[in-house]
């Protein structure tokens, strides 16, 4: 075996789960009811799968939602909270969660500037803080097979205008081979190959 010692997790140019943060927004009947990029039930299985995943290498999650103490909107949807566990969630009245104070002072409290983004919809609630994280000097790292527009034209056009913007796309197989990186870090073989099978990516032969 070869590989080189495991560089510095706080400064690697990679993501780390040392280095990243993972924003979850707005994930929410009335937003997921509305995405007609790609099945809901798609949609829900990736996103529940992004949070097992963060949750099993200790990524800090910021969880928001929009309206909900208002009364205009429902809570995040059982199937993620379950997910996510007992974690704080953020209620806003902002479209843009970077114009809710509580939200970014959260991010902000992580000490992250790798930010991984899953929000609805691709056209409003990921891009506008997308573009305002980038322009307060974060790196940006939208999950594309997680997020959903009101229709392909906006989800594809929406993550153009991000990647022009600066953010980095990735996907949910590309973050858990990111995360996981060198076979020899032993502590989370299994979480990694829980998500690839969970996520079909794996296939189980028996």
């Amino acid at each position: 075996m070869t590989s080189y010692d495991q560089r510095d997790p706080q400064t690697d140019s990679l993501i780390t789960p040392e280095n990243s943060a993972l924003l979850i927004i707005d994930y929410q009947p009335t937003q997921i009811n509305s995405i007609e990029s790609m099945p809901h039930a798609a949609l829900v299985q990736k996103e529940v799968q992004v949070a097992k995943l963060a949750k099993a290498y200790h990524v800090p999650i910021i969880l928001s939602t929009v309206n909900v103490r208002t009364g205009r909107n429902q809570d995040t949807i059982p199937q993620l909270k379950a997910a996510l566990g007992d974690i704080k969630s953020y209620d806003r009245t902002s479209i843009n969660a970077w114009e809710d104070k509580d939200f970014v002072a959260a991010v902000e409290a992580t000490g992250r500037k790798k930010l991984l983004i899953t929000a609805l919809w691709t056209e409003a609630c990921l891009t506008f803080p997308t573009l305002d994280a980038l322009r307060a000097g974060y790196e940006v790292y939208p999950i594309v097979d997680s997020v959903g527009g009101t229709s392909t034209l906006a989800h594809e056009t929406a993550l153009r205008r991000v990647e022009q913007a600066g953010a980095q796309l990735i996907s949910f197989p590309q973050l858990a081979c990111e995360l996981q990186r060198d076979w020899n870090r032993t502590d989370h073989v299994k979480d990694f190959t829980d998500a690839m099978f969970d996520a079909g990516i794996f296939l189980k032969l028996d």
